[in-house]
């Protein structure tokens, strides 16, 4: 059985840099390492739905998979710091955000099942 992730993060009210992060997030533009090291942590499937500057991803795993481990374990995959760095740039923290944190987990408040 398949666990559901809902994470959300803002970009920066910029045209110039949402065209900029859309493009760098294309088939063919993203860091080969980027999609390899996001499966071999232990996720199956991620998508990233954006409207304005409002971000919203959807990260599905194995129930059986620790989610925090996992987001552990590829941040320490080949290119992932640099990949981190380098969308951070087109990123702005949400306002209750702590620290350096980016993507924050959304609650689940309506489930039509």
């Amino acid at each position: 059985m398949k666990k559901r992730y809902c994470l959300t993060l803002d970009l920066k009210n910029d045209p110039e840099l949402i065209s900029q992060y859309k493009y760098w997030h294309e088939p063919g533009n993203i860091w080969p390492e980027i999609p390899r090291g996001i499966r071999e942590s232990g996720l199956d499937e991620m998508e990233i739905y954006l409207r304005g500057t409002r971000m919203f991803m959807i990260v599905e795993a194995d129930e059986s998979v620790d989610f925090d481990l996992a987001m552990k374990k590829m941040s320490a995959f080949p290119r992932q710091p640099e990949w981190a760095a380098f969308v951070a740039r087109f990123q702005q923290q949400l306002p209750d955000a702590k620290g350096d944190e980016k993507w924050m987990m959304m609650e689940r408040v309506f489930k039509l099942s």
